[in-house]
């Protein structure tokens, strides 16, 4: 249906996609994966029409439609929900005004045994099919099924889209395009604003009713049950699975051993000619073999493993100056947009040097105090910043505010001042915006790349509150523990807004639970908190229909395994549930099998080469006894990389 042919990316002379080339089928549910900064969200951009590749096209038949949402959008702030998701059925009235240009047309001809005039009916049957289809369809059920569907109440319909927060906005916009029904759905970061409940209700949607999807997701349970189809961006290149993710992860730990040992091999090849070149140089003798062995070399093309990242996120906040002993005291705190109450009663005290956690449903007003407590919006009640109290805040939004058209060196060196701009480039090096990538614009940097970014500028000066609101949307898995272990190790005050889980698992110690119009504190962990919920999960209090405000309790993103719960030490991990335990024990003794198995081949390969070697020195030198040999040794390496990539496997399960 689209076809992707020999397409090629280059930023600042660096390709970041090198002559891909694939087609998306009709129903094809494709999920792009690869790491932050491989491009995926490039890759999307150019599929919808909105960036040119630097070389190669993509093939789209004129009658197939694509929707695309990006990870950032802008909606109008001068309408409401229902108005602005109606926005969605404009192409009718496009459709109806070519209708009336092709009858007008039609009228004016007399050419009708023409092949060009038979066309124009064809073209004004097709269209007016469509039409009557795409009306013959109540649009108002049509779009109150869709909102509901996303989390929304029909009070919110008639609501201006400048009242809702930004996961809720963006979900609006996904109700626009799920409506218009394209041919191709391009989904970027879908699920990062929605509960569980509505990510369950957009999977349903994308499996039964749309057609083909292309999806960029950090929600393995999420991708694992809509796609069919898995394309590794890596590289450069790309690498097409027709399997789902987790399907996807075996086969590419597969290739991964493969490319390794191949790679090694190649290595000691060319090791092994080099040295022959720089040995026989300069004797005359063997100058027809060294060039040869040249001319051998130049021709080798060099084998690359996919994704060896040896840089290293190196995250520290500067050390907290001290603040009073009570950074935020609020008092009968209440925040109304007409008569939307988002939240009243609230009355909490936070102390220096504590670790707190906001949690629940998006719109339930998290981000609000947040910008109570920044001073953004109006209030009743009172609120108290404590002395000497110098906030660092990182917004949802914090990727949009960065100047685009500034480099990523520009971004930092405008707001540095003093001493710390001598340290830029050791900054950016330690956020892995090291080389050329200090030069590269901000509009071509990924989601997570402009996420950290943002987070440099909380450590260009010291400050006693950070308040951190969804910090971890767009970052991978390796960057979400470095960004957990610096808020651990930073000896100041801090506020986290998440619906993580394990993110927020041994790093704050209280909860302030967000639903009903209410705030309630819940001294402890998450895990407390969960514990005296006797739920077993976030998604359980999504789920939940108890009258009390605890069902307002937002679900953590992202899960795959269903912890119970239990109350844990900071530095120590829930107890899992006896078929977790099972199954986590099952993966361990399969794990040392690999391990046993390695070690039994190396063995045995060992004692075969004594053998051979023996016959050798007894001076059997007849038939291929040196190819038996050379094979053996070959044999050998290809066991011992086996083996170590099984202990490394084995160790990382926690095998001793």
């Amino acid at each position: 249906m689209i076809s992707i042919n020999n397409l090629s990316v280059e930023f600042s002379a660096k390709s970041l996609f090198d002559n891909i080339s694939y087609v998306i089928n009709k129903k094809d549910k494709i999920a792009l994966v690869g790491k932050n900064g491989a491009g995926k969200s490039t890759m999307l951009k150019i599929i919808a029409g909105l960036q040119k590749p630097t070389s190669g096209s993509v093939s789209v038949p004129q009658d197939v439609t694509i929707g695309y949402l990006p990870q950032q959008m802008n909606l109008s702030d001068s309408t409401t929900v229902i108005e602005e998701v109606r926005q969605a059925f404009a192409h009718l009235d496009k459709m109806h005004a070519d209708l009336d240009s092709m009858t007008a047309e039609l009228q004016e001809r007399t050419d009708y045994d023409t092949d060009s005039y038979h066309n124009l009916i064809d073209r004004m049957t097709t269209l007016t099919e469509r039409i009557a289809m795409e009306e013959s369809e109540n649009s108002q059920a049509e779009m109150e099924k869709t909102l509901l569907g996303l989390g929304f109440n029909r009070e919110d319909f008639n609501r201006m889209t400048s009242e809702f927060s930004g996961g809720w906005r963006m979900r609006i916009e996904l109700a626009k395009l799920l409506l218009r029904h394209p041919d191709v759905l391009l989904l970027d970061e879908p699920t990062n604003h929605l509960d569980i409940e509505s990510i369950q209700w957009l999977e349903n949607f994308l499996i039964s009713k749309a057609n083909a999807v292309v999806l960029v997701s950090h929600d393995r349970a999420f991708i694992d049950n809509v796609t069919n189809r898995t394309i590794e961006i890596s590289l450069g290149k790309i690498y097409d699975y027709s399997v789902n993710y987790s399907k996807y992860v075996e086969l590419r730990k597969e290739r991964i051993e493969q490319q390794m040992r191949a790679y090694q091999n190649q290595q000691k090849q060319i090791q092994e000619t080099e040295d022959f070149i720089e040995r026989f140089r300069y004797k005359a003798t063997k100058s027809v073999q060294v060039q040869s062995r040249i001319k051998q070399l130049a021709k080798i093309e060099r084998i690359e493993v996919d994704e060896v990242d040896t840089s290293h996120l190196n995250l520290k906040f500067p050390p907290a100056p001290r603040s009073g002993d009570y950074p935020v005291i609020a008092d009968d705190l209440a925040k109304a947009y007409g008569d939307h109450v988002v939240f009243s009663g609230a009355s909490f005290t936070i102390k220096r040097g504590e670790k707190v956690a906001f949690v629940g449903k998006n719109g339930e007003g998290k981000s609000t105090l947040v910008k109570c407590i920044m001073g953004e919006i109006p209030y009743t009640g009172t609120l108290k910043i404590g002395h000497n109290v110098k906030i660092g805040y990182f917004a949802q939004n914090q990727a949009q505010l960065l100047d685009e058209d500034l480099t990523v060196f520009d971004t930092i060196d405008r707001v540095a001042v003093g001493d710390i701009r001598t340290k830029i480039r050791d900054i950016l090096g330690a956020f892995m915006f090291g080389g050329e990538a200090i030069d590269k614009k901000v509009k071509v940097l990924s989601g997570g790349e402009k996420t950290r970014l943002a987070m440099i500028r909380l450590l260009l000066e010291p400050v006693n509150l950070l308040i951190l609101d969804e910090p971890t949307n767009h970052l991978d898995m390796k960057t979400k523990d470095i960004l957990k272990q610096a808020i651990k190790d930073f000896n100041g005050t801090v506020i986290v807004v998440s619906h993580d889980r394990e993110f927020l698992d041994g790093l704050v110690e209280k909860v302030y639970e967000f639903g009903g119009g209410k705030v309630t504190e819940c001294l402890g962990g998450i895990y407390d908190f969960l514990e005296k919920k006797k739920l077993a999960s976030l998604q359980e209090l999504e789920l939940s229909k108890s009258p009390t405000p605890s069902r307002q309790v937002a679900p953590a993103k992202k899960e795959v395994k269903q912890d119970p719960p239990k109350v844990a030490a900071a530095e120590e991990k829930p107890h899992l549930s006896y078929a977790e335990q099972r199954e986590r024990e099952k993966m361990i003794r399969k794990a040392k099998k690999k391990v046993t198995d390695a070690e039994e081949s190396i063995a045995s390969l060992e004692k075969q080469i004594a053998d051979v070697e023996a016959e050798i020195s007894s001076g059997k030198t007849d038939g291929d006894i040196f190819e038996r040999h050379a094979a053996l040794n070959k044999a050998l390496e290809n066991a011992m990389s086996v083996w170590e990539l099984a202990s490394m496997e084995y160790e990382e399960m926690g095998g001793k």
